[in-house]
């Protein structure tokens, strides 16, 4: 299993347009072939600027399939827009996972 982190820091003005945007799309990505799990983080400062979205995948062939889709071309096109900074994205290996 892949474990996908990217971290975005938006416009202050943005923050709410971002918001609605993921909520939106938000299903289309968790049902996307290969997506196991979603999670939208917002940082505990009081009106964060800062997200993360943390997601889990089957494989890295379906994260590269998802990456290389018009969903997410079509969604990173209207995201990238509201950025305050260049975005940060990970991928790790899931090892263990305890509840």
């Amino acid at each position: 299993m892949i474990v996908r982190i990217v971290k975005m820091e938006f416009k202050e003005e943005c923050v709410e347009e971002f918001i609605e945007l993921f909520e939106s799309r938000k299903e289309l990505i968790r049902n996307f072939k290969g997506c196991q799990y979603l999670e939208l983080l917002q940082g505990t400062e009081a009106k964060s600027k800062v997200f993360m979205t943390y997601s889990y995948w089957k494989s890295e062939k379906e994260l590269n399939d998802y990456r290389y889709s018009s969903l997410f071309e079509e969604t990173w096109t209207l995201t990238k827009k509201m950025f305050a900074r260049k975005p940060e994205a990970i991928s790790f290996i899931k090892l263990h996972s305890l509840d």
